[in-house]
């Protein structure tokens, strides 16, 4: 990305071996990210031009000298944070917090292939090379699946308990799918989309909810006998969605929130009062990843359905253009 709304495809160095923990993977798949429309709609700064991407999944090329848990040819899954997973914060289940944490999307994911530091506390390695429509699905395991997953686990969500949704895309859909996986017995999508409120039902929402803000939060209030939900799933990362989400919970209640925050500021006195747990930031995704991947390798959920535009890596702008404008959801692209 040169600058907001400017995303182009070049050429740049093969990516290699520079430490003996790194392993370099070809990636099968590789996707546009909701959070990569931050900066694309200027509302974070580009010191362009800027690699892009941290989503990915594919097949291991090489590997460091002191790499031991994947080797060449096995078709892996890795998160956006690069995680030895062995340092305290990685045991306690935050791999996105670990001592020695790396981000993954400095050199660029939506590439051909990706540089993965820390491989062995990364990579995750499916039994065989995956049959292809099972490609996205794990892509979409790298992150969003991931993160959605996080939220409803930070959201407390369990089975009886009602779960609202904040946010209608990729994460917020995956969110649903996470509550239903999680036992929730209702679940309430907020959307006023009709392509992404056909896809919430699929995973599992038991109602929509078009209204946003006050509106919203009095449907919810409606639909919960005056109480809110008890676990609310938080997927945009502004000042109006958080607030919504929090005012959404009934007090005792769960706010798992993982979009990330731009701008957001919150009431001390209104918190104070309102008996809300908050709990989010960025996933931890390595910590679901062992289970993820195997749910979609038994073919018990299909998050890959997230991704409703393909497009060669060479027309990732096109892709960039299609989620800016909610023409799609969540755009694959494939090197």
């Amino acid at each position: 990305m040169y600058a907001p709304g400017d995303v182009r495809v070049v050429d740049r160095p093969d990516p290699r071996i520079t430490k003996p923990t790194d392993a370099v993977i070809r990636l099968s798949a590789t996707c546009v990210c909701g959070s990569d429309l931050w900066p694309y709609r200027g509302a974070e700064p580009i010191n362009g031009p800027s690699p892009m991407g941290h989503e990915y999944a594919g097949i291991v090329e090489e590997v460091g000298a002191e790499v031991t848990t994947v080797k060449p040819g096995q078709f892996v899954v890795g998160s956006f944070f690069a995680s030895d997973n062995t340092c305290a914060i990685c045991r306690a289940g935050y791999q996105s917090s670990c001592v020695h944490r790396e981000g993954v999307g400095g050199e660029g994911a939506q590439a051909q292939r990706l540089r993965v530091p820390l491989a062995d506390g990364t990579l995750v390695a499916t039994p065989q090379v995956p049959d292809a429509d099972l490609i996205p699905s794990f892509l979409a395991a790298s992150d969003v699946l991931g993160t959605g997953w996080f939220a409803a686990v930070a959201a407390q969500v369990r089975p009886g308990k009602t779960v609202a949704v904040v946010g209608d895309g990729a994460v917020g859909l995956l969110g649903v799918l996470a509550a239903r996986e999680l036992g929730a017995e209702r679940i309430i999508a907020m959307s006023r989309h009709g392509d992404r409120q056909k896809l919430a039902l699929e995973y599992g929402a038991t109602d929509l909810v078009a209204e946003r803000g006050a509106d919203g939060v009095a449907r919810i209030k409606d639909l919960t006998g005056g109480l809110g939900a008890h676990s609310v799933i938080e997927a945009v990362g502004t000042q109006e969605s958080m607030m919504q989400a929090i005012r959404a919970t009934r007090p005792g209640g769960h706010v798992g929130y993982v979009g990330v925050a731009h701008d957001v500021q919150l009431p001390g006195d209104e918190l104070f009062f309102s008996h809300v747990h908050l709990h989010g930031g960025p996933a931890p995704v390595r910590r679901f990843l062992p289970d993820l991947m195997d749910r979609i390798w038994h073919r018990r959920i299909d998050p890959g359905k997230v991704f409703d535009l393909e497009l060669p890596l060479e027309r990732a702008a096109d892709g960039y253009r299609a989620m800016d404008t909610r023409e799609a959801i969540k755009v694959l692209l494939r090197p």
